[in-house]
């Protein structure tokens, strides 16, 4: 199985933000909670021809059509940008099927296409679109006799015009049928505001020219899936802020209820599932526009992740508002209802996850490969000429040398230490380094010493710690953590007694990685006992060949030892080797753990990854229950690097970046997780004894080891109060 790697873009213009900012400000001016309810009464025929005459009068149904065709020229990226922000309105009515219609039609040159455009773009004629099962269409003429029928036609109730599947041969191809030829029952569905109908075809004839060229089964069903799949994302960004807010505000037992982590973990999760489905649907969209040959992949992940997605979201969204979210009254159901009604649009899970396991087996991969501003060039050429001496020095110890005075290897920090590199450069640089083949010094540890003394140290220290550590000269270890103060870092016990000169330090520190063989240490101590909780402490760089340090080893359960517990017995700290102000050490360490948050939400080569799980599938015959899982992991994958790449572009445009690094430690590590899982299960009794060069070598080390990824660097419950606090605002405990 070879592995197809293709570039993807992502994000979004100035023009899609303003698109949106317009359509939520009418959706919410127009699409009046009262407008919504009237949808949901026998007599409201009146009140949604009024509502669909307004959505129709936007032009945003010409959105997806190129302006030769009448319609924007937007593309299917700015139709999703419009849906999202319609589909947190759950707009009642044909909008999106006619949508959904509009954009297959403007996707092929037939004639039917060309003479229905103008009266679906303007509104004049409402349309629906199914998926299937086809219709069986045979031969007669100059046409196609169409026999059959198809239920859950979402809109089709109130369409005037359907774009129905029929089988034609060996192939699946859609047809134009006009409403009158065909029977249409109205059938009681799940979405009462959008509605659904039973399609049947009895001998109705259909001239050839009706049927739709140019556009295969595959392409019909991802251009459907982004339209439903934008409004599902919009459902979800509105079940996602509703419950974050009554988390907020609703109080129980004293407090809100968004202070208990049940909740708040909830909550985090909802938020998590709405930035996957986000990212992927953005992705689909822009790679359908490009006509990327990996378009429909990037749909078909787009189909497994956000249709499943959206319903959890929905039923999260009424959990968390309790006994009122189960209300008529409350609007959490028609939310429910219209993500259910999406899901059933597209088809049932398995088939969705089968086609990307299929595809994937196929070798067919989406590389997360950012396309960079023109300004690149430039910045490129200036990389390239400062590498080259640094490239062509043979000798490795002098390449160290050399990567490290010319600012190399932390480019971000300012000169020298570092470049002063912004995000692009960073970016540049990387690319030029892994280009040209350079191995870069293993920092480890030091590579967050090196943050906090350069932003907070005095000259002495940079130059004595920090240039030496850049050149990969000395081994650091951080200590920090304590058996009382793991995640609750700031409830240290460690103390500092000023003496002359400069400190006395004792206390106990643990999971300190590396400690054994460390120069230094980062070390933080309370010397302030009296101030509260985050003030009161000290940062110090401590040389670990001071007396009175034991380093005690801790077996893990991996057999090695890589954490260390490290006992302090009146070290002696002068006060040179204080980093910042005496008692500001919280700030300075903040330095530290930011960095620390950054570097660990991407996926680490040491740990299980795709490129585990593709050379396990390679040549291997998997089950059904195995290639369903293999799926859903591919998927998964995907999203964690397009989530990774939005990191990437928020840090381009200068945003904080924090929170979508604790969203993708959180998901990277859990993937590695279950990426190993997948393995030493599929092997059975050979997934539990190590065979040298077999699978179970190496993913038997990788599962055990593993579970230290989501505890370490703040564990997955830190992450997710992290991600509940930031994201969504929800009170802190």
């Amino acid at each position: 199985m070879a592995r197809n790697t293709y570039e993807l873009g992502l994000g979004l213009s100035e023009e899609h933000v303003a698109l949106a900012d317009s359509v939520r400000a009418f959706a919410e001016r127009t699409v009046t909670r009262e407008r919504t309810r009237a949808g949901l009464e026998s007599d409201a025929t009146a009140e949604a021809a009024q509502l669909w005459s307004a959505v129709a009068e936007q032009g945003l149904l010409g959105l997806a059509v190129p302006e030769e065709q009448g319609g924007h020229g937007a593309g299917l990226l700015g139709l999703a940008v419009a849906l999202e922000a319609l589909g947190r309105s759950v707009v009642p009515g044909p909008f999106t099927p006619t949508a959904a219609a509009v954009a297959v039609l403007a996707a092929t040159d037939s004639k039917a296409g060309i003479e229905l455009l103008p009266e679906l773009i303007d509104g004049s004629r409402t349309a629906a679109i199914t998926l299937g099962p086809p219709l069986h269409a045979e031969r007669t003429g100059s046409g196609y006799r169409l026999a059959g029928a198809v239920d859950a036609v979402a809109g089709g109730g109130a369409a005037d015009v359907l774009v129905l599947p029929a089988t034609l041969g060996d192939t699946v191809r859609w047809v134009v049928v006009d409403r009158a030829d065909v029977t249409v029952t109205v059938q009681d569905a799940i979405d009462p505001l959008r509605g659904a109908a039973r399609v049947e075809a009895a001998e109705t004839v259909v001239d050839a020219d009706r049927v739709l060229d140019g556009l295969d089964e595959r392409r019909v069903r991802s251009i459907v899936t982004v339209i439903f799949g934008a409004e599902a994302v919009g459902v979800m960004s509105w079940c996602v802020s509703t419950a974050a807010e009554y988390a907020k505000t609703r109080v129980q037992f004293g407090r809100p209820i968004g202070q208990f982590q049940a909740v708040k973990h909830k909550c985090a999760h909802m938020g998590i599932e709405l930035e996957k489905a986000r990212a992927v649907v953005w992705d689909a969209a822009s790679a359908l526009d490009e006509e990327h040959e990996t378009a429909d992949f990037a749909a078909e992940v787009a189909a497994v992740l956000v249709p499943d997605a959206a319903v959890r979201v929905a039923q999260d969204c009424i959990q968390v508002h309790g006994g009122i979210g189960f209300t008529w009254e409350h609007d959490a159901h028609l939310y429910y209802r219209r993500a259910l009604a999406v899901r059933g649009v597209l088809g049932t899970r398995e088939e969705r996850v089968d086609r990307v396991a299929g595809h994937a087996l196929a070798g067919v991969v989406r590389r997360s490969e950012l396309e960079l501003p023109a300004e690149a060039a430039e910045i490129r050429a200036i990389v390239r000429a400062d590498l080259a001496p640094v490239a062509a020095i043979a000798d490795e110890d002098e390449q160290l040398i050399a990567l490290g005075d010319g600012g190399w290897v932390q480019p971000h920090l300012p000169k020298p230490y570092g470049r002063g590199a912004g995000p692009l450069e960073q970016i540049v640089i990387a690319q030029e380094i892994k280009a040209a083949g350079i191995a870069m010094p293993q920092l480890l540890m030091g590579g967050w010493a090196v943050q906090a003394v350069v932003a907070h140290g005095t000259d002495r220290q940079k130059q004595e710690l920090a240039v030496p550590t850049l050149r990969g000269d000395l081994v650091w270890c951080q200590l920090f953590s304590e058996p009382g103060a793991g995640s609750d870092l700031a409830a240290l016990t460690t103390r500092a007694e000023k003496v002359d000169g400069g400190w006395r330090i004792s206390g106990q520190k643990i999971w300190t990685t590396v400690a054994q063989f460390a120069d230094w240490a980062m070390l933080i101590a309370r010397t302030d006992p009296s101030a509260p909780k985050h003030e009161g402490i000290t940062y110090f760089v401590l040389d670990m060949a001071t007396p009175g340090i034991t380093v005690r080893p801790l077996r893990e359960m991996t057999g090695s030892a890589l954490f260390n517990e490290v006992f302090l017995d009146g070290v002696f700290v002068p006060d040179e080797n204080v980093v910042g102000a005496v008692n500001d050490g919280w700030h300075v360490a903040r330095t530290t753990l930011a960095g620390e948050r950054v570097a660990l939400s991407q996926k680490l080569e040491a740990y299980a990854s795709d490129d585990d799980l593709f050379a396990f599938v390679r040549g291997r015959e998997l089950g059904p229950v195995s290639r369903y899982r293999f799926g859903e992991l591919v998927v998964e994958s995907q999203a964690i690097d397009l989530i990774g790449a939005r990191l990437v572009l928020k840090q381009l445009s200068g945003a904080d970046v924090s929170t979508t690094a604790s969203v993708g430690k959180l998901l990277g590590m859990g993937l590695g997780q279950s990426i190993s899982e997948f393995v030493v299960a599929e092997l059975g009794p050979a997934g539990v004894v190590a065979v040298p060069g077999q699978p179970s070598d190496k993913a038997m080390e990788q599962l055990i080891a593993g579970r230290a990824t989501t505890i370490y660097g703040g564990t997955t419950e830190v992450q997710l109060n992290v991600i509940a606090e930031r994201m969504l605002g929800l009170p802190r405990d």
